[in-house]
């Protein structure tokens, strides 16, 4: 199982800091990438993300200057394209996880939650929950109970059990993409954890073949019957064409970045300036509906590069919303 981006970005940077304070006349991030298994453009992006924040000009540095950004002559460089980073300043013992704006901060926190459900022993890992607890909701919740949190993924043991005796499961479900609530009997082939929490591929699969995706967060009620089921000979294939991505570039305001890691299986970085952030997004299906809750989320600066045509799908996804409202209303 892979660990979500988030909780890597927190277990990497004290290492990588860790490193460049070994050599105060810098480092090559090409070296710095390999050696932490990571691309420089990934690493860049994490690096900058916890020490530049409302910035201004061309990349200007309105937190404390921990990080120097060089070119290969020694001087110093657009933080966007040098190829050398040193520290200049004493890195804070705890990172300093404020430096990271409401959006990133709380898919960092869900995604650490939603790993302890499978690393209950983890103490670092608990350690690091209790700084962001601290950081987003101050030091009096640290250590408190939380259920709503917790709640999301109360239904592991059943599906767990289910998968593994391969028992069909009645489930209560709100549907993600379409308004309401439906009943139905699932076959669990696969659970899967993703930057939204925790997922469900079931079976039996449809008249075209597929199989469906079920939110663990989405699930009211989950029971398992006595029906058991055998896994289709082609369930590999057929997991595979369910996890199957579509690439979408979109163009976003800097402010909205944490969408694009909402909403996507993957990102990559193609252009990154003051104010704006081009990236390629590897969507699951339905990849209308994603694209339209993104540009929603993500404000009416927020556009379809390619394929053009599903710029509109944030107009669509905003009246299929209005109508729902308007119908309960």
């Amino acid at each position: 199982m892979s660990t979500p981006k988030y909780v890597q970005r927190f277990a990497r940077l004290p290492a990588v800091f860790e490193r460049l304070q070994r050599h105060p006349e810098g480092l090559s991030l090409e070296i710095l990438a390999a050696d932490f298994d990571t691309t420089v453009a990934a690493l860049r992006e994490e690096l900058l993300a916890f020490y530049t924040a409302d910035i201004g000009g061309r990349w200007l540095l309105t937190r404390p200057e921990v990080l120097e950004f060089l070119g290969p002559d020694g001087d110093t460089e657009d933080p966007g394209t040098a190829g050398i980073v040193r520290i200049v300043a004493e890195v804070p013992a705890d990172i300093g996880v404020e430096y990271v704006d409401a959006g990133e901060l709380g898919l960092a926190y869900t995604a650490a939650r939603a790993l302890l459900e499978t690393e209950p022993d983890n103490v670092e890992l608990t350690e690091a929950i209790d700084v962001l607890t601290e950081t987003m909701f101050g030091p009096s919740a640290v250590g408190a109970s939380t259920p709503a949190v917790r709640s999301w993924n109360r239904l592991l043991p059943v599906f767990r059990k289910a998968l593994a005796e391969q028992t069909a499961v009645r489930i209560v479900y709100s549907r993600a993409w379409h308004p309401g609530v439906t009943e139905r009997e699932i076959e669990p082939y696969q659970l899967v954890q993703t930057r939204r929490g925790w997922e469900v591929d079931a079976g039996p699969a449809d008249a075209d073949g597929r199989l469906r995706t079920f939110l663990l967060s989405n699930i009211r009620s989950a029971e398992a019957v006595e029906r058991t089921f055998d896994r289709p000979d082609d369930v590999a294939e057929l997991l595979a064409a369910q996890r199957a991505t579509t690439r979408v570039r979109v163009l976003l305001p800097q402010s909205a970045r944490w969408a694009a890691d909402f909403y996507a299986e993957e990102v990559t970085l193609v252009e990154d300036d003051e104010t704006d952030v081009v990236v390629d997004l590897d969507l699951l299906p339905p990849v209308d509906g994603r694209v339209g809750r993104l540009l929603l989320a993500a404000g009416p600066l927020a556009t379809v590069i390619d394929p053009p045509h599903l710029d509109s799908a944030g107009v669509v996804a905003a009246e299929e919303l209005m109508m729902h409202h308007s119908a309960q209303a």
